[in-house]
């Protein structure tokens, strides 16, 4: 007997949608030989049926309404990449509803409504699969939920951007000023017309969100994540960090403090030492470290966006969700459960800093006013260096770039004593502040 094709419903055609769509059709006989189960594209959902697409697809599978992909009693699977999380949102939680399963790579929607929607599924018995949500191709959600499942994850630490790690390798690696970095970026198709969520942090955000939810299966609003961008690096820092032993990298980071049972969760750029793995990450790479109590550390490597390496996540899903349409043992989806774990305030996070500030050339004293008021905060210095440098030829103009490198301290000292530095006069507003991140604790 020949078995039924299930029926695929894809909504959105863009980037990710297009190789999606592309793959399914190119990889047709590949696709159904390994999972054993045939499979059609039924019908497409797209905001404007009339736009002219690069690729090649039969009109008549085009939609403007995605509810026609919920309806249609036909229709097994529902894809969703449409981005966004308004009409994503009442999408995906219509199809759950419906008994539908849904594949999904929308970060910022899981982000903000994933505990709601996990929720749901579990409710109605339906998966929800979302692997391209968070490092592209890298197979990062399904080593946590499957691989690593014997683990208690004591920490994950990566770089999980591919536009930023590209800005920041350009910086690097070509001596270029942010603004000329985000350019080529922009050139070479690595960056949006409208890089905000990428530059600002928030895209790494969303995504660390989502691996902490799983790791530690506890719901986190987007809200209680620390998250700062990668806009104020610059080339000057990249030199100190050289002679440091460092390079910068946007990290995220999660780490479960056994002792509190509390959760740190944060995005920023950070000090990074050379001879760490993470270190050697360059482009529009992504890599994630996961330190589990059973099998030690694991990296993830892999380019984390793109059409291809997204679509193959995607697609990788799409099978998940046809086996376990077809045979319901095979596979149960993503099962949330509830851990309750306070999120530790960033103003208790410790780690070793880096600072830098800009101060008048000609001023005496500025080392020990410093000192001073780290000190009364209890904030130990591991060294001091500095470097002249000339806005104009004007010598009244010059100034120096005083770097101070910390031991580890909480943040909340930290800020403290640089609000009373930067009162005191005699450094400019606005010290540059990274954290050194060491890995081993």
């Amino acid at each position: 007997m020949i078995e039924k094709p299930l029926q695929l419903g894809l909504a959105g055609l863009g980037t990710v949608g297009t190789g999606v769509y592309e793959t399914l059709f190119r990889n047709h006989e590949l696709l159904e030989a390994r999972a054993k189960i045939p499979y059609a594209v039924k019908k497409v959902a797209v905001r404007d049926v009339e736009r002219v697409r690069e690729v090649d697809i039969d009109p008549a599978l085009l939609t403007n309404d995605w509810r026609e992909l919920v309806d249609d009693s036909e229709i097994d699977i529902i894809i969703e990449l449409i981005g966004g999380t308004t009409d994503a949102y009442q999408l995906v939680s219509s199809a759950l509803a419906a008994g539908k399963p849904v594949v999904t790579g929308n970060k910022a929607l899981l982000a903000e409504y994933g505990s709601e929607l996990f929720r749901l599924s579990a409710e109605k018995g339906v998966p929800l699969y979302f692997e391209a949500s968070c490092g592209g191709g890298i197979p990062i959600i399904q080593s946590l939920q499957n691989s690593l499942i014997c683990n208690n994850v004591e920490s994950i630490a990566g770089i999980i951007n591919g536009t930023s790690n590209y800005i920041l390798s350009s910086m690097e690696k070509k001596g270029m000023s942010f603004e000329e970095a985000l350019e080529r970026a922009k050139a070479k198709g690595f960056a949006e017309a409208d890089p905000s969520l990428d530059i600002n942090g928030w895209d790494a955000a969303h995504k660390a969100l989502i691996l902490a939810m799983l790791a530690y299966g506890t719901p986190i609003a987007p809200s209680r994540i620390s998250v700062y961008g990668i806009e104020r690096v610059t080339p000057t820092d990249f030199r100190f960090a050289h002679q440091l032993g460092y390079t910068i990298k946007l990290l995220v980071v999660i780490k479960h403090h056994e002792d509190t049972d509390a959760l740190e969760l944060r995005v920023q750029p950070s000090f990074v030492p050379r001879s760490h793995l993470l270190a050697n990450v360059n482009g529009v790479f992504n890599a994630i470290a996961v330190k589990g109590d059973i099998v030690g550390e694991t990296i993830f490597y892999g380019r984390g966006a793109g059409k291809n390496p997204t679509a193959s996540a995607v697609i990788g899903d799409i099978v998940l969700a046809m086996r376990d349409r077809r045979h319901p043992d095979f596979h149960t989806g993503f099962h949330p459960y509830t851990k309750t774990l306070e999120i530790m305030p960033q103003e208790d996070t410790v780690t070793p800093y880096y600072v830098r500030f800009l101060v008048p050339s000609r001023r005496s004293g500025v080392i020990a006013t410093i000192a001073t008021a780290l000190a009364r905060h209890n904030i130990s210095i591991s060294s001091t260096s500095s470097t002249a440098h000339e806005e104009d030829e004007a010598a009244e103009n010059t100034h120096n770039d005083l770097v101070f490198s910390l031991h580890a301290c909480s943040w909340g000292s930290l800020k403290a004593a640089l609000k009373e530095i930067v009162q005191s006069d005699c450094v400019a507003p606005h010290p540059a502040v990274f954290r050194i991140e060491t890995f081993n604790s």
